[in-house]
This record gives C-alpha cells, sequence and structure tokens, in this order.
C-alpha cells in the first residue's frame, strides 16, 4: 500500500466504512433520453469508478420533483418508480464492483436550463448566461418567481420522497445539493434573496429551507443511512462569489447544518481551485473551519486530483476526504494508479468537444483513446 499519505488509508462516514479518501465528485451529465430514467451507459459508467478504486461515489445531481426542480433536458431523476428501478440497476452493479455510491439531491431553481416558468427564493434576476452543451436554451435565464409557502413544502417533500426512493433503491445515502448557485443555494445569497418571511433576511433565515430539508430526511430514512450537504461560496453563474461575513456566516451554516443532523459536509470549490473557492476574503480556510466547529467528516474538491495539493489538504486539516471532478474523467482508476505509482493523465477538454454527455466521452474514449486503464 502506498503510504506517502492518508488519501489511501480507509476513513467511516458514520456507519459507512470507505477503502480510501478518495471521491468521485457530482458531475452534471445530462445522459437519458429525456424521460430521467437512468441508462445502460450510466450504470456503465459509474461502475467503471468503483472498479478503478474510488473509495465513494457521489452522482451528478438528480431532480426531485416534477414542478420545478429540473435544471436540464435529459437530467435524470428520482421522483418514480421507473427512475428509481433505472438508478437500483446502477447501485447494483455499483456494489457488486466494491464501491460505495450516494445519490445527490439537485432543485435548479431560477437555473433551470428545462423550464421556462421557474422559482427562485425571490423573483431576482440571475447573473449572466445559461451554461453552454448542456441545453439548446441558451442566452439569459428567465426571471424566476418567488416561491409561495405552499411550494417550499412542495421542495422539502420533493427532497424527502426523493431520499426515500434513494434508499429503497439501495444507495448508501443522499446528498443535499445547497450549493453552486442552485435553488437551496439561491436561498442563502444574500444578492438572491430579499425576502422577508423566516426565509429570508439573517443567515439563520436564509439557510432554513437547507436545515429543514436535511432534518426532514433524516427522520424519514434509517439511521444508517448516510445525508450530506454539499455547500459552496462560487456558482455556476458567479464562480468568483465570497461569503460577504466569510467565517462568521460560516460559523452559522455550518452549526445549523450539524444541528439539522447531517452526516457529513462537502465544500465545494467552483472550477478555479481549493483556495479560490474554499478561502474567504481574509484566507481563512471555511472547510477547516467546518471540521473543527461540528467535527463531521469534511469533503473537498478543486484540483484535488493533483497528488502534492491533495496531500496538503489533508495533512493540513482542511478536509477528510477529497473530491475529484476533471480528474477522475481522465482517470477513472485515479486510487488504483496512485497505489501502483502510475502515471496520472490530465484532463482532456476535447473528451467534451462533441458534447457533455456520457455517451460523448464513450465515443471520444474509443476514438481519441483518450482513456487508458
Amino acid at each position: 500500500m502506498f503510504k506517502e499519505s492518508p488519501i489511501l488509508e480507509n476513513v467511516s462516514v458514520r456507519q459507512m466504512h470507505l477503502k480510501n479518501r478518495v471521491v468521485v465528485a457530482p458531475m452534471t451529465r445530462v445522459s437519458t433520453p429525456g424521460d430521467g430514467v437512468p441508462t445502460e451507459a450510466m450504470e456503465k459508467y459509474y461502475r467503471r469508478y468503483a472498479e478503478g478504486g474510488f473509495g465513494l461515489i457521489i452522482t451528478e445531481g438528480v431532480y426531485t420533483d416534477r414542478f420545478f426542480s429540473q435544471a436540464y433536458p435529459n437530467q435524470p431523476g428520482i421522483t418514480n418508480e421507473q427512475q428509481e428501478k433505472g438508478w437500483e440497476k446502477i447501485v447494483r452493479s455499483t456494489h457488486e464492483a466494491g464501491g460505495k455510491i450516494i445519490l445527490q439531491l439537485m432543485h435548479a431553481g431560477a437555473l433551470s436550463q428545462h423550464l421556462s416558468n421557474t422559482r427562485s427564493a425571490s423573483s431576482i434576476q440571475p447573473l449572466r448566461h445559461m451554461l453552454m452543451g448542456y441545453s439548446k436554451k441558451q442566452g439569459v435565464y428567465p426571471l424566476p418567481h418567488a416561491m409561495n409557502l405552499s411550494e417550499i413544502d412542495e421542495v422539502e417533500n420533493g427532497f424527502c420522497h426523493s431520499a426515500m426512493r434513494a434508499e429503497k433503491a439501495g444507495f448508501d445515502g443522499v446528498e443535499i445539493h445547497a450549493a453552486n448557485g442552485y435553488l437551496l443555494d439561491q436561498f442563502l445569497t444574500d444578492y438572491t434573496n430579499d425576502r422577508e418571511d423566516h426565509y429570508g433576511g439573517s443567515v439563520e433565515n436564509r439557510c432554513r429551507l437547507s436545515t429543514e430539508i436535511t432534518a426532514s430526511i433524516k427522520r424519514s430514512v434509517s439511521d444508517d443511512f448516510v445525508v450530506g450537504v454539499r455547500v459552496s461560496q462560487g456558482k455556476v453563474n458567479d464562480a468568483n462569489y465570497l461569503w460577504p461575513n466569510g467565517i462568521s456566516d460560516g460559523k452559522i451554516i455550518f452549526n445549523s447544518l450539524k444541528r439539522a443532523g447531517a452526516d457529513y459536509i462537502h465544500f465545494a470549490s467552483e472550477g478555479k481551485g481549493f483556495d479560490h473557492g474554499s478561502l474567504t476574503r481574509d484566507g481563512e480556510s471555511l472547510p477547516k473551519l467546518a471540521r473543527q466547529l461540528t467535527g463531521l467528516p469534511v469533503l473537498a474538491n478543486g484540483g484535488l486530483d493533483n497528488l502534492s495539493e491533495a496531500k496538503r489538504i489533508l495533512g493540513e486539516g482542511h478536509a477528510d476526504l477529497v473530491a475529484l471532478g476533471t480528474g477522475a474523467l481522465a482517470n477513472p482508476d485515479w486510487p488504483i494508479r496512485l497505489q501502483s505509482k502510475n502515471k496520472i493523465h490530465s484532463f482532456n477538454p476535447e473528451m467534451f468537444a462533441s458534447g457533455v454527455t456520457i455517451e460523448d466521452q464513450f465515443k471520444w474514449e474509443e476514438t481519441a483513446g483518450g482513456i487508458r486503464l
């Protein structure tokens, strides 16, 4: 066993025992035929990470209700029995290959590129433009309607019922997506939430929806079913955003998630490296704060397929696990490569030259020899 760092040492998240500290980060792949039902290609895609030695796999974000949650046209969901059964096949295959797998639950809110009639915390125009490659819809996001309390209840019910379906499908847990500018982050963020009720105003109120969902899911699933929460400063439409009050905001958010029953916190860095997304304006580490305040396992990401950076993040106490995105795409056997001291490949953006679906990736691999297992 490679012993230069704790990366390949085992770790536990509650009763979930992982063979190493390397996680496949959630990545949007929009690979269903439009019905939200997972495909055989998706089964192959996730199983390959388990075969490649990753301690934990977190799926792409799945939509949680048929009202306003879907972000992209071919995004998978877990809102009906057919979708649930599709995920059940993926879970079974992943477990057979020795992996652990968590389903990420997501509501797009104002950042939907599937709907024209969207909902958010407030009726505020989202910044910037829609993501290229994920939808034929492009340009500015539609102006959302502010959610009323009944619609907020629908959101909470959607997350809760989806979590129960995930447990029934055999997942090891779920991750609540409260990051990256999607709905729960729209409630949390100061400039996208001008509500005057108990979901607006103070940081405690603005993170209320995330904590209510966390607590509701914890009450509805088995005690050994893991419930994590993903948070971030940056967003897909505002990568440079930082929490206005830095450590002060972090203390409120992290303690609130702990009290709600979260089993881990996944602190995401949006595309520009760990330091860019995880540090405050004063250079203080929010993931490290989350570990110190809550005692919960913390996942970090942001260029951590770079071995020296991953060692630093673990060694300095910023996180307990490292989540890889493009590094995992380029090296679906990254942990095995690390253990064997084999070359770790750099991500080639040409992988997505023809599209971002799993099928597009597999075609590129066949023609370009892009993945060398």
